[in-house]
């Protein structure tokens, strides 16, 4: 059947891709075989090349070996941005173990929920954050603490390891607390031999919020993460050792991981590592020192970027293509992106339990683009808008409700939770959760999710909308929306603002601003400055803690 999107579909992109049926590790050996001395990891100023890196991940696959891991165990990576990252999660997939990340932000709550619903016996932690492994390791099945330093690939300079851990935890003995580069010195460079079924066989259980209740792993194959990276790598399309990549969302994030990292080694090129994605002027430095060409990101990195004060100190002309994710891409950040950069910067679309990507602006033609939408699905990608009373009515062309999703990069299922599987998954199709249309030609716009929705006396209210017209304000810098309650109409719009260095501006001028642009009932009744927006790691504004923090001080007065 002919897709409405076939005829916006960019030039030269095939509309099915033959995909690689292989393990995901795979796509590093034919890697190092292809570019051996290729650069494949940039870090702080060091390169390891492909050869390196394809010999460090067989080491450390024979260390977990050796360590008692077998197939399918899980394998914990509560690591930031490092080169660790990348050895020690192509090493785990070697040995045939399910990798499964943390956020090294994690308190030691969400560590121990995290490890012990995944039931992981190993973890893979950066020195300093070992405190909060030896507090909960009794409350875990951790049998090997794994432990390296943020400095430990960078020649010459001195380990921390002891210092940088309490003094009295030193003096403690710890059964299993292994040294990650000894264990890499200490062990043969020929991989274990695990057979793996790429479609069958889980390659990560990444952890996801989702829409309802506590954190759910989502159960990704190998063939799912296969698929997405070619999908990606076709969409750019990315030139085999022409491109490089700026590698600054957190790797732990399934967008970081597939796109920042599997992209980058499925089409040998280099990426440029960077451990902080806070860290804007080393992002726009490194640009322009590596004259980089793809930077993959969130809303909140460009309008970083964008809106730091050194930004015309560096040329980044040399990127070409940039893909947007996690959260909506405001317009007016989009076209001041692209004209510092002359490049292409798009949104597109994904979620956990899709690899994460689905949909993108096509790259070929800024004619094809059309800002506040997602674009159109990616190659072998299906799409359709249901009814958000049953989710099994399609429905037409400008009419809002749930947007579900079929293709090869759709997850398995959660894990141990077969009761909400069935929820996301029916008859093949993923159920996202998020409110979307689409248009005449196929492309997709996300209005919220269904959660942020705001019903101001039976008028629905997407918050993205009025975030839009905040983000066209010459003073705001960022804005948020969410639904406070409200005696008279059940709830109302409030909007938290950030302005912008220097700038000013009163409630009164956002509201009429506002006005003037927007139907009176979408207009922000409360205006809220704030001197920034909580926002996770990789960049995402959390509306949740927004509303949070008004019941909170709701509850206080």
């Amino acid at each position: 059947m002919e897709r409405a999107w076939y005829k916006k579909w960019p030039e030269g992109i095939p509309k099915t891709i033959p995909y690689l049926e292989v393990p995901l590790h795979q796509l590093l050996v034919d890697s190092a075989q292809k570019r051996p001395d290729g650069a494949a990891i940039v870090f702080e100023g060091k390169t390891i090349t492909y050869a390196a890196l394809n010999e460090l991940t067989d080491r450390f696959a024979n260390a977990l070996e050796d360590l008692g891991v077998r197939k399918g165990d899980k394998v914990a990576l509560f690591l930031p941005n490092v080169p660790q990252f990348v050895i020690a999660y192509y090493g785990a997939l070697k040995a045939g173990a399910t990798v499964t990340p943390l956020n090294p932000l994690y308190k030691e709550r969400e560590a121990e929920f995290q490890l012990n619903n995944a039931e992981a016996e190993t973890i893979v932690a950066l020195d300093i954050l070992f405190e909060v492994i030896h507090n909960i390791r009794s409350n875990t099945k951790l049998r090997n603490a794994i432990l390296t330093n943020i400095k430990d690939f960078l020649p010459g300079m001195k380990k921390l390891i002891g210092p940088l851990v309490k003094k009295e935890l030193r003096k403690r003995s710890y059964p299993n607390t292994l040294d990650f580069t000894e264990l890499i010195r200490t062990h043969p460079a020929s991989p274990p031999s695990v057979e793996i079924n790429p479609k069958q066989d889980v390659a990560v259980l990444q952890y996801t919020g989702g829409t309802t209740g506590v954190p759910k792993g989502a159960m990704i194959s190998h063939y799912n993460l296969v698929c997405n990276a070619m999908q990606a790598a076709s969409w750019l399309p990315v030139e085999e050792g022409k491109e490089v990549f700026i590698s600054a969302l957190p790797l732990f994030h399934i967008y970081g991981m597939t796109v920042a990292m599997n992209g980058a080694i499925y089409s040998a090129n280099p990426m440029i590592v960077l451990a902080d994605p806070r860290d804007i002027e080393k992002i726009l430095k490194s640009i322009s020192d590596y004259r980089a060409t793809l930077f993959p990101g969130v809303p909140a990195m460009y309008v970083a970027c964008i809106n730091h004060p050194n930004v015309s100190k560096y040329d980044l002309t040399s990127i070409k293509k940039s893909i947007s994710g996690a959260a909506p891409l405001p317009v007016a950040v989009m076209k001041t992106f692209n004209d510092l950069t002359n490049g292409d910067l798009v949104e597109g679309y994904g979620l956990t339990e899709a690899s994460p990507i689905t949909h993108c602006n096509p790259l070929d033609s800024k004619e094809k683009v059309k800002p506040g939408t997602i674009g159109i699905p990616f190659p072998d990608t299906e799409a359709k808008i249901v009814d958000l009373e049953t989710g099994a009515k399609d429905l037409g062309v400008g009419e809002v409700g749930e947007l579900v999703i079929r293709g090869p990069q759709v997850m398995l299922g959660y894990w141990k939770n077969p009761e909400e599987t069935k929820i996301a998954l029916r008859n093949g199709w993923l159920y996202t959760g998020d409110i979307a249309k689409i248009d005449e030609d196929g492309y997709f716009a996300i209005v919220d999710r269904k959660k942020d929705i705001i019903d101001r006396a039976g008028y629905k209210i997407w918050p993205r909308e009025v975030e839009e017209v905040l983000y066209e304000h010459p003073a705001i810098k960022e804005a948020a929306v969410i639904g406070i309650p409200d005696e008279r109409t059940g709830e109302t719009v409030k909007a938290f603002v950030v302005l912008k260095e220097g700038e000013k501006a009163t409630v009164d001028d956002i509201r009429s601003f506002c006005k003037e642009r927007i139907a009176a009932y979408k207009v922000p009744a409360v205006v809220e400055f704030a001197s920034e927006l909580p926002k996770t790691m990789v960049g995402k504004v959390l509306r949740r803690a927004l509303r949070r923090q008004k019941e909170s001080e709701s509850s206080a007065t």
